[in-house]
């Protein structure tokens, strides 16, 4: 009796135990073109497999994963597509949650993976998983062994189903990548929906696709959260540069890219043409700063140990926030300009404070600053607003106040104070708080906070008005 097995058969257990010659064998399911195999797709394949090895032992996950990738890297056939059919292949019983930014690009993705599992090859080198019949719905399947793939968008609901691999990709959409509303939404749903929704979180790894588009999405968030503790973080930007990690795979870019093919110098140039600066730094360089710095030229504002010359004017503004602990800061930027036209950042007071706290700060920096210098309020909009910046205005009695209502949108309001810096005629004295400062001015507009330079704008738009006797307003 001979024990030889069939083509099927060998086919079968290669694409079990390898994950990358499952996408090979598989590709042609799903996309029509020929394939270009750089390197990458199977540093990633393995890394998937190799987390995946130790949920099917039922052993404790060593990491979490986010992976930053290009565009038209395969990032999704890889993960979204086909690394859930695979598992199948593996553990019928398997369970996967994938989530996208939008609805239509989620239950995409779920129908491309299906189109995998119901094609006659799968079925043929497979035959032991199969859909139930009374649950195949596009963005929600299982197998007949109750396994299952969930499709959702951010913020979609997910109550019912446990799985044990929750697979995210492309959380936000980079033409809302800077809206604060936007950001909140998607990092809140990545931190307090999705981790309560796994069979076991010993086991059950997280699994983040995604291209770098601010400070703050979802990549910043969880790094910064977690200072890297139990995160594995791939970073592959288009072009070689120190981002790359881990940075053994410096090695493996050719001419300093990461795929000459399909993402050749002239390509990156087309993209760059098309997406201006931002747009190409964030989503091919994975970092929310254009070469060269971003609105801001940092490098050109000028240390110094101390004033060179008497300040002619002086304003504390400040931008306010009411929440001890948490949420946005409170910041009082101290502006000056000299008789020379140069402007000076004098200092930065800036904390997360409730507001009982925040007015007797307010105070107290105004006592220290002295009587010369003004006070600028800014009043957010509403009844609100109005009444917290009337309650400062009555705690500051004695020194000259103005409430500020900014009209016009952060970028527009900042655009003058970045050409003052820009053109090298802004000088900072030394300061603990130099550092936060000019991180949040070198990461602007994509900054995760926007208190100091919202502060540092509004002090300088009232420095640039003539000067009038004022009192408390």
């Amino acid at each position: 009796m001979s024990l030889a097995l069939s083509k099927e058969d060998l086919q079968a257990v290669i694409c079990r135990e390898s994950f990358f010659d499952f996408l090979q064998m598989f590709w042609d399911t799903i996309i029509p073109e020929t394939p270009v195999w750089n390197w990458h797709i199977k540093y990633l394949c393995d890394e998937l497999q190799e987390m995946a090895e130790l949920v099917f032992q039922q052993k404790e996950k060593k990491y979490d994963l986010i992976v930053n990738i290009p565009p038209s890297s395969t990032k999704s056939t890889i993960c979204s597509v086909m690394f859930p059919a695979w598992l199948w292949t593996r553990s019928p019983t398997a369970k996967v949650i994938c989530g996208s930014h939008t609805a239509a690009l989620a239950l995409d993705l779920s129908r491309r993976s299906r189109l995998v599992i119901t094609s006659e090859k799968y079925r043929l080198l497979f035959p032991e998983v199969r859909l139930a019949e009374d649950q195949s719905a596009k963005g929600y399947y299982v197998t007949s062994k109750n396994g299952g793939r969930l499709a959702t968008m951010v913020g979609g609901a997910v109550t019912g189903f446990h799985a044990h691999f929750v697979i995210v990709d492309d959380p936000l959409d980079p033409k809302r990548a800077a809206s604060d509303v936007e950001l909140k939404a998607v990092n809140d749903w990545m931190t307090e929906t999705l981790p309560t929704r796994k069979v076991d979180q010993r086991i059950c790894p997280t699994i983040l696709i995604m291209q770098r588009l601010h400070q703050n999405d979802p990549t910043g968030e969880w790094l910064e959260r977690t200072k890297g503790i139990g995160i594995k973080h791939i970073c592959l930007p288009a072009e070689d540069s120190d981002r790359v990690s881990p940075s053994f795979l410096r090695e493996k870019y050719r001419d300093g890219l990461l795929d000459p093919v399909r993402m050749s110098k002239r390509i990156l140039e087309a993209s760059r043409s098309e997406l201006g600066d931002y747009g190409f730094a964030a989503q091919f360089e994975q970092t929310p700063i254009p070469k060269g710095g971003g609105e801001f030229k940092i490098d050109r504002i000028i240390l110094e140990d101390r004033c060179h010359c008497e300040m002619v004017r002086k304003v504390r503004y400040w931008d306010k926030a009411g929440t001890r602990g948490a949420g946005c800061y409170t910041a009082g930027v101290l502006l000056g300009v000299d008789k020379n036209k140069c402007f000076w950042l004098l200092d930065v007071v800036r904390g997360q404070w409730d507001a009982y706290d925040r007015e007797r700060i307010i105070r107290l920096t105004a006592e220290a600053d002295g009587r010369p210098v003004e006070i600028g309020i800014e009043q957010e909009p509403g009844s609100g607003g109005l009444e917290s910046a009337q309650n400062t205005v009555r705690n500051l009695a004695g020194f000259t106040v103005f409430k500020d209502r900014p009209t016009g949108d952060k970028a527009t309001r900042a655009d003058p104070f970045v050409v003052q810096v820009n053109g090298g005629n802004v000088r900072m004295l030394k300061g603990e708080w130099n550092r936060d400062y000019l991180n949040e001015l070198l990461y602007w507009p994509n900054s995760k906070f926007k208190d100091q330079v919202d502060a540092s704008s509004g002090a300088f738009l009232r420095l640039c008005q003539v000067k009038r006797r004022i009192g408390a307003l």
